[in-house]
């Protein structure tokens, strides 16, 4: 899978390497977090009603860094507007309790630079700092921000020390890095290097006085966005909010993809049924499941077992069972065409077959509470086991801005809204 370019600050110090950790949860710090809310609990109280309106995977990261005395700004795109925002900060791949000793949020206007007037500071249980334990999870205060849908939020954190490897989203993000502590700056002058990757940050949620409720789209690069425009929001999940608010629906869509995930395997990132607990039932007012999974697991059998077409179905039977003992609507998406692709080794006819075997169950089946068909949408009709051209990234696995735009645009929002379908 794509692996993002990196763009080195003369003071950040970032080797790529390979690594695997193991998250366990180390002791509490005197600073307090909270716990998220599983989905199906009532997340009402006296602060309002809390949704996600923008979300990253953790993971792992592709960086051992001594993030020391810096700075980073990351910007996010919001799926929902609120009145209120707060933010959640991920120690899930720490070696070591994690301090941060500044976060503002703000409303991106363009680069690094925030709207006058509108960087706030953040806090926890309080604190204007707070230190997160290996593993854990640390959620903000409420923050008093109108942040309107479909706009930019930058998420300014400062590291005052060295903490290890950080947490990261490996792809398709858009972070600046800045020397000392800048979370203060609504310019972006301080911030001098760019990286592709969101660090620490997993999830901006909001509130507001009219109910919302979130979809979580769980899935790899093809949920991830491989393949769009590098910062452009185009990805489908992106598109298939868009269409949601437009429609005034007051439904979120949070984008749970990792570049290079599998169902069964840790190809790139936790495999989808270890951190389905994490990206998808722990995420604040999900009520909808959209799963494109399962491509990875067939393009990659000569690099682990020789994943069947059975087992991958048997993984997304287990989906929907958790899924609907949280009273969850779940949906699947079939698989999009790979032949040709130029990833080495990636594509077989086994694997086509294989491919087929799963589409054929996710639509005739039952097993969903709705069927999502990306694959009819993309493939070349004179050529079925192919991305339509004009679809086509260009490695023809992933699909391009258009494709992206064209699979958000093939969701049937009464899937989530129970209104009729509406037109565009």
């Amino acid at each position: 899978m794509f692996i993002p370019p990196l763009q080195p600050a003369a003071k950040a110090k970032v080797r790529c390497v390979q690594f695997i950790v193991i998250c366990t949860l180390a002791a509490f710090s005197s600073a307090s977090f909270a716990t998220p809310a599983l989905a199906g609990d009532d997340e009402s109280g006296r602060n309002g009603r809390w949704v996600g309106s923008w979300s990253a995977s953790p993971q792992t990261g592709f960086f051992l860094s001594d993030f020391n005395d810096q700075s980073f700004r990351m910007i996010v795109h919001s799926s929902l507007g609120g009145d209120r925002l707060r933010v959640r900060l991920s120690n899930a791949f720490g070696t070591q309790p994690l301090t941060v000793a500044a976060v503002h949020v703000g409303i991106r206007s363009v680069g690094a630079a925030i709207v006058l007037g509108s960087n706030r500071a953040v806090t926890f249980t309080g604190n204007s700092s707070v230190t997160i334990p290996q593993g854990a999870l640390a959620i903000s205060d409420s923050v008093e921000l109108v942040v309107p849908a479909l706009s930019d939020v930058a998420v300014s954190i400062f590291l005052p020390i060295n903490a290890g490897p950080a947490t990261t989203h490996n792809f398709g993000g858009m972070s600046y890095l800045a020397a000392g502590d800048a979370t203060a700056s609504e310019s972006g002058a301080p911030y001098t290097a760019i990286f592709s990757s969101w660090f620490l940050l997993s999830g901006v949620e909001v509130s507001a006085s009219r109910p919302m409720k979130a979809i979580a789209a769980l899935g790899d690069s093809i949920t991830d966005g491989d393949g769009s425009t590098q910062g452009s929001n185009h990805r489908w999940p992106d598109e298939l909010a868009r269409r949601l608010s437009s429609h005034h629906s007051r439904v979120g869509v949070l984008n749970q993809g990792i570049a290079g995930n599998c169902i069964l395997h840790d190809c790139l990132g936790p495999n989808a049924l270890a951190r389905f607990d994490r990206d998808v039932l722990a995420q604040t007012g999900v009520k909808f499941v959209i799963v494109l999974e399962g491509i990875n697991d067939i393009g990659n059998s000569s690099a682990f077992e020789d994943v069947s077409a059975d087992k991958i179905i048997l993984g997304l039977r287990q989906l929907v069972i958790r899924a609907h003992a949280k009273n969850l609507k779940i949906f699947g998406a079939t698989l999009t065409p790979f032949e040709g692709t130029t990833i080495p080794g990636y594509f077989s006819l086994d694997g086509e077959m294989k491919r087929e075997a799963v589409n054929e169950f996710i639509r005739t089946s039952g097993t969903f509470d709705g069927v999502i068909d990306f694959d009819q949408v993309v493939r070349d009709p004179n050529d079925p086991m192919r991305l339509l051209p004009l679809y086509d990234s260009g490695d023809h696995l992933h699909p391009n801005d258009a494709g992206y735009k064209a699979m958000g645009d093939t969701i049937d929002l009464s899937l989530f809204t129970g209104r009729a379908k509406a037109d565009d």
